[in-house]
């Protein structure tokens, strides 16, 4: 693209209006509008006309806009209770990122103590939330999705471990993933495991469990040779748990922590006893959180696309809204893809002749 073109371009995103997109498509600004807030009710047709015409003048919606026309944007509350915080800036980045572009408000609130839920829930909706994204834990507290429920309001569940038959749900095959990691180190010729487990509160913890021992198995390794200490996703489980494995005469020469904020830890520790990452110990974790990327040797793990779902649960609670509003359709249930990301942190079974 040329200087000139990228001028004229800039001029269009700068002056194009709802009424040039309905023009250039040959729709009426309503068309456009009902295509902008995804209604269901618009023709695909129309639909891609007015998507191709936005796209052509680089149109962007103006929430104050809207609002003066009578379509106020949409909020929506984001609850969050995550003790990992690579996780939770992932996906506070790719919510706000979205409601950007579709010109919803995000409303953001702690819910540390589940029991608290309802007052939460209330206090959201006094302020006039349209629909809740729940990322993990919440999206699995019975106590949340209870009163989520009583209050019938439009909601969509981030990475929980099933789906749902009454809520959205957007997840990854965690234990597809993990079986998948598994085999990586197997095909390194590790024999001898350790496991660092996730909340026991979360249905993931024990799907990422469940694909290691599968995959241990499928390799003829016994599970009662596996060492498996419990974490509960934090920086501070994970190196207690990471003592009780490395501090022993025959530790493992591969961890699988179930995720990446235990397994910056296991390494962290590791490199505290002298042990060479991946020499004497290979390490993984989980999720390809910043911190995988940017400790030294960077982690071997499996990436789930935090950012990316919680744009698509922006999408979705929207889509959410309406349908609970026209009382119609079930709510989806998306499964995104994962992506095992191999990395410095594993390498050859030391002694793997030995076993």
């Amino acid at each position: 693209m040329n200087e000139r073109t990228e001028r004229t371009r800039r001029r269009s995103s700068q002056s194009a209006t709802i009424r040039d997109v309905a023009a250039r498509a040959g729709v009426s600004p309503m068309t456009v509008s009902r295509v902008i807030n995804r209604e269901a009710t618009v023709k695909e047709e129309t639909r891609a006309l007015v998507e191709q015409a936005i796209a052509e003048l680089n149109y962007a919606p103006n929430p104050a806009a809207r609002s003066l026309a009578g379509s106020a944007p949409f909020r929506i509350g984001l609850l969050y209770d995550n003790p990992s915080t690579g996780y939770l800036s992932e996906f506070l980045v790719g919510a706000l990122d979205e409601s950007s572009r579709t010109g919803s408000q995000i409303v953001i609130e702690k819910c540390a103590e589940p029991e608290l839920a309802g007052a939460t829930l209330a206090r959201l909706l006094k302020t006039g939330v349209d629909g809740l994204i729940l990322p993990p834990p919440l999206c699995e507290s019975q106590t949340v999705l209870a009163e989520v429920k009583a209050a019938g309001a439009a909601a969509v569940a981030v990475a929980p471990g099933m789906a749902s038959s009454d809520m959205a749900t957007i997840r990854i095959d965690n234990e597809a993933a993990a079986f998948e990691l598994t085999q990586h180190l197997l095909a390194l010729g590790h024999k001898r495991f350790g496991f660092i487990k996730g909340h026991p509160n979360q249905t993931v913890s024990q799907q990422r469990m469940d694909g290691f021992m599968t995959a241990l198995k499928a390799a003829g390794i016994p599970q009662e040779d596996v060492r498996v200490e419990q974490g509960y996703f934090t920086y501070r489980s994970g190196l207690e748990a990471a003592e009780r494995l490395l501090n022993t005469k025959e530790r493992p020469t591969a961890i699988f922590a179930a995720n990446d904020d235990m397994a910056a830890a296991t390494a962290g520790l590791a490199h505290r006893l002298g042990l060479d990452v991946p020499g004497d110990v290979s390490i993984v974790g989980f999720d390809d959180t910043s911190i995988a990327a940017n400790i030294w040797p960077a982690l071997t793990t499996v990436h789930q696309p935090i950012a990316a779902m919680a744009r698509a649960a922006v999408d979705l609670v929207l889509e959410e809204i309406r349908r609970h509003r026209d009382g119609t359709g079930e709510p989806r249930q998306l499964m995104h893809p994962h992506t095992l990301i191999v990395r410095d942190s594993t390498g050859p079974a030391a002694n793997a002749d030995r076993g």
